[in-house]
């Protein structure tokens, strides 16, 4: 029995839970899947799952096999898939990307694309955290804000994005419109909740010529690591927020709220700011990761709302 069919079986029976289900995926009989498993235990000398009559769960050690055989498979996967003279993007596509963000766009581009290559399978992460992508055998990520500095990604810009100070039009009628962001001290401010615990906006009246920066401590009754969260908090009449265009500005045409303090950039954090795919370089290049970014790049073209 070769080592790449333990592997497979290995991974198949923990992907599915039991013999019988992963033997069906493999077109193989039960006890040969039984037979592959007993193998890979006994060589590599650590018992891998928690056989019952009922289920089949991993042990500590399997649970840390398991994901790095899913690198090794997914690495031979995308090699045969690079070899191949066509080049058609298919196997396992992982992908981490914001939640509130996913929901509007990234899915419906996933759609388009599992369409168009049915060998294509897609897992979609979706976490408003910062996932480490070796660590999670993650193909390419989806992030909003600045690419940062990490040389061991390749970072590709996708869109722009412009953050709106939004309120609905009943609070701003009870407490008033702030005209500079100093004023935004003596409202309720409902923040994002960043994993730094940082609670401050910042802003510049000339973002593209190298403006100063105005930072200012904001407080709230709301602090919350969801963007659309904090929209329906808004909506409510619950205090002002900073929300991404991409997720209010049919809000704000609609008149259910009203964007101010529109002269200025604002941002959490660096003002250059944008919507990036990020991925690993032994991913550039790999059909399944190219057609998915080119995909996504292409939709949001598409989609992503005007300011104007």
């Amino acid at each position: 029995m070769d080592r790449f069919s333990e592997l497979k079986a290995f991974a198949v029976v923990a992907g599915a839970g039991g013999f019988s289900a992963a033997a069906r995926t493999l077109g193989i009989a039960p006890s040969s899947v039984v037979r592959l498993i007993d193998a890979l235990e006994k060589r590599i000398g650590a018992r891998l799952l928690n056989r019952s009559t009922r289920t089949v769960t991993l042990t500590d050690s399997g649970r840390l096999y398991y994901d790095s055989v899913l690198t090794i498979l997914e690495q031979t996967e995308e090699a045969e898939s690079s070899a191949s003279q066509e080049g058609i993007p298919q196997g396992r596509l992982k992908v981490s990307a914001p939640v509130t963000f996913s929901t509007r766009y990234i899915a419906p581009a996933l759609f388009e694309l599992q369409s168009l290559y049915p060998k294509l399978s897609v897992y979609l992460d979706l976490t408003d955290g910062i996932s480490n992508l070796a660590e999670d055998s993650i193909d390419v990520a989806i992030r909003i804000g600045a690419p940062g500095t990490q040389s061991n990604l390749i970072s590709r810009r996708l869109a722009g994005q412009r953050r709106v100070i939004c309120a609905s039009p009943d609070y701003f009628s009870a407490v008033g419109m702030p005209r500079t962001p100093a004023e935004l001290q003596r409202h309720d401010c409902l923040v994002f909740a960043y994993g730094d615990g940082r609670q401050q906006w910042r802003f510049c009246l000339n973002a593209d010529a190298g403006g100063a920066v105005d930072i200012v401590d904001v407080k709230g009754s709301l602090c919350v690591n969801n963007s659309e969260m904090l929209r329906q908090a808004c909506l409510a009449g619950h205090g002002i927020a900073m929300l991404p265009d991409w997720l209010v500005m049919d809000d704000v045409r609609g008149g259910r709220l009203v964007w101010a303090l529109q002269e200025y950039e604002a941002n959490p954090g660096p003002m250059d700011v944008g919507i990036y795919a990020m991925y690993p370089p032994s991913r550039e290049g790999a059909p399944k990761v190219q057609a998915f970014v080119d995909m996504l790049e292409k939709h949001l073209a598409g989609t992503l709302p005007t300011r104007q």
